[in-house]
């Protein structure tokens, strides 16, 4: 097999690997204290998919009703978790589960969201859905169809994604949902998964009595998960169709490029920017993709281009064609941020301004005489959209005076002045201070 054929068949693999969530967060081997064996999950994911599969598999089994959220930052295995531990019940009680899936963004509208429950329990159920039933008619059909299957011992699990959103307006599709769960004879689950930490706070009272505040709560993954996910999802299986000297070979070069600290490196900035899985999945997906097929290796400028081609970030781009006073105002604002001053204008920056100027004697002083210069950079930043008015309250005011908020985060301001050329010092002395 030609080495360019090997490396062709090697980056297959890997993108297969990279799209399939169940390989994923499967780990390589079972934690022994672990009572989700039979689908193991990484170790950041594992205690999660315990708790959850106990909590539902509990009210398949003892035919009772539950609720819970699952909350965490996007992109930090919510789904993915819920998905696999669906799957693995499915495969325990094939005849008990049926599944409903909403998502928020689809289906925020309460009417919309009752219709698409009837529609998947006609669907599944083989009956015939009618698209002009009111609300009233999809929510007794909800509530007979609960008695049903809690008749036959069926659990109907329902899966709210983007559930901040459906605790939106009156909640009457909560309410109506939640309500029926109190019959006696109806077996469900809801499982919300936000990434609104407060998501059970927006419930109204009523809604909120109804529900039993089950949460768990998912967090980013730390340096450890990353760099077990790596390996797992980079390193060649020795029992694959690709010749075993390349396996060997291919492994030995990847585990000395993952040991080198500017490897780390990368990671570090990778995760400084965003620590999710999903972020991380679409920078080793980059990274494959920029496999040298010749060499038929991962090499480390595989990963730094990668790292290049999915954090470019317009902000810092066009803080290449700033002016050095509109680096001066971006920096005063984020002084005046640091100092937790809840409002500021143009005036406000410019006394921070001149306090620079008074303290460090800089060379880049405009005074305030030289106003129509200082107000064209103020008001070129509000063009390009690194700053921006609070509110569209007070067009007939002044922009001297109107409050204005920094829409360029610290990092991305660092980035900035970092790759700036003829960026003064104390600006990088003073971005420096505030991080």
């Amino acid at each position: 097999m030609g080495r360019e054929k090997r490396a062709e068949e090697a980056l297959i693999l890997l993108r297969s690997r990279l799209c399939n969530p169940n390989f994923i967060f499967t780990s390589l081997s079972d934690s022994p204290d672990s009572n989700y064996r039979s689908k193991p999950l990484s170790a950041c994911l594992n205690p999660f998919a315990c708790k959850l599969k106990f909590i539902v598999s509990s009210s398949v089994t003892e035919a009772c009703n539950n609720s819970v959220l699952l909350l965490g930052p996007r992109g930090c295995g919510k789904i993915a978790v819920l998905e696999l531990v669906i799957e693995d019940l499915l495969k325990e009680y094939p005849d008990m589960i049926l599944v409903i899936k909403l998502n928020g963004l689809l289906h925020s509208d309460d009417n919309c969201a009752l219709k698409e429950i009837a529609r998947q329990l006609c669907v599944e159920h083989q009956l015939l859905f009618s698209k002009m039933a009111s609300f009233d008619d999809n929510t007794q059909f909800m509530i007979a169809m609960l008695r049903e299957c809690g008749l036959v011992h069926k659990t109907v699990i329902f899966v709210l994604d983007e559930f901040d959103l459906f605790a939106q307006g009156k909640q009457r599709l909560l309410y109506s949902l939640l309500d029926a769960m109190q019959s006696v004879t109806s077996q469900a689950i809801v499982i919300g998964v936000s990434c609104r930490l407060d998501a059970d706070q927006l419930l109204e009272k009523r809604v909120r009595s109804r529900f039993s505040h089950r949460k768990l709560l998912f967090l980013p993954p730390s340096k450890e998960d990353l760099q077990r996910l790596l390996k797992h999802i980079l390193v060649l299986p020795t029992d694959s169709s690709l010749p075993h000297d390349y396996v060997v070979e291919f492994n030995a070069k990847l585990l000395n490029v993952l040991a080198e600290e500017r490897f780390k490196q990368l990671i570090d900035a990778l995760s400084n920017s965003d620590s999710t899985y999903n972020h991380l999945l679409r920078f080793l997906f980059s990274a494959v993709s920029h496999m040298d097929l010749d060499l038929g290796f991962l090499s480390l400028e595989n990963f730094k281009a990668a790292l290049s081609s999915i954090q470019r970030q317009p902000k810092v781009e066009c803080l290449k064609d700033c002016s050095v006073l509109e680096l001066y105002i971006l920096v005063c604002m984020r002084r005046l941020e640091v100092k937790e001053q809840e409002s500021y204008n143009f005036n406000s920056v410019m006394k921070e301004y001149k306090s620079i100027h008074d303290s460090f004697q800089t060379s880049d002083y405009y005074a305030r005489n030289v106003c129509l210069r200082v107000r064209m950079a103020f008001e070129h930043l509000l063009e390009r959209e690194l700053i921006s008015f609070i509110d569209n309250r007070g067009h007939n005011q002044s922009v001297e005076f109107r409050p204005v908020k920094l829409l360029i985060s610290y990092h991305e301001l660092y980035q900035g002045l970092k790759s700036y050329r003829s960026c003064p010092a104390i600006l990088q002395k003073l971005i420096n201070r505030e991080g």
